[in-house]
């Protein structure tokens, strides 16, 4: 089944900046695709970099003036997963800067010495349970011990204390940034994937967007990894972005009981 998305960010930029940015899917889901980036009309070239996940980094240094973004694809699954190494599951072990599993303490507790597979079930419904969802309740810097001490955030502040408890609970788990036919608001989306008998598996703690129809974008310890735009130098406001994807087809219903790969 294919889907449509289609990315438009528009940035002010006040001093010449180097930028990174992650708005396109990863390697394998297109169909066909557009990426145009211009700064007062004037095409700018961006360097594609592909990471070991298959994540499709665009570097680009941008000048002063305004700046538009446009993604647009048609993309379908991949036939295999993304790749993964035998380091990963260690690799997604290890606290990271917005997931830090080692400092979560007692909120770990009531998951501990569980099977993995009881974890990755009990885990996201304990905090789809105990989380709101409250669009602009968040901030970038925000960890997963402000999102458990505040009760509220977006999706990316469900997928880091997912992913901080998961790995207390000597779960590997990492953070993929998708587009999500189906979510509402529509934006990009932060899931979870857990790896459990011996495989990847996606969780949703929002259970705001059908897994099924998940297209994979960016794959990482957390949002450090998976930012759709990181400035690395210069100066910049981001003025607008708008994010849409569509399904080509009927949507399937979510039942977060059962298990899901995303390709």
């Amino acid at each position: 089944m294919t889907s449509s998305v289609d990315v438009v960010v528009a940035l002010q930029v006040d001093g010449e900046a180097e930028v990174v940015l992650s708005v396109v899917p990863a390697a394998g889901w297109v169909v066909d695709e557009a990426l145009d980036i211009t700064v007062d009309g004037v095409e700018v070239h961006p360097v594609e970099h592909i990471d070991a996940h298959g994540t499709r980094l665009h570097r680009a240094t941008l000048p002063v003036g305004t700046a538009d973004i446009h993604y647009r694809g048609v993309v379908a699954p991949p036939a295999a997963p993304a790749p993964s190494d035998d380091v990963d599951p260690v690799r997604y072990l290890r606290p990271s800067r917005y997931a830090p599993s080692d400092a979560i303490g007692a909120a770990a507790e009531p998951f501990a010495g569980l099977p993995a597979r009881e974890a990755v079930a009990r885990i996201p419904a304990w905090v789809w349970e105990h989380l709101s969802y409250v669009p602009g309740s968040s901030g970038p810097t925000d960890t997963a011990l402000d999102t458990l001490r505040e009760r509220e955030g977006v999706c990316r502040d469900y997928a880091h204390l997912t992913i901080a408890l998961l790995r207390a609970s000597g779960v590997p788990a990492r953070l993929v940034s998708a587009f999500a036919p189906g979510l509402d608001p529509m934006d990009f989306h932060a899931v979870v994937e857990a790896f459990v008998d011996g495989r990847w598996e996606v969780v949703d703690a929002t259970r705001l967007a059908p897994r099924d129809h998940l297209v994979r974008i960016a794959t990482g310890r957390d949002a450090a990894d998976t930012a759709f735009l990181t400035t690395l130098s210069g100066s910049l406001t981001l003025t607008s972005v708008t994010v849409t994807a569509v399904v080509d087809g009927d949507v399937i219903a979510d039942d977060h009981a059962r298990a899901v790969l995303l390709r």
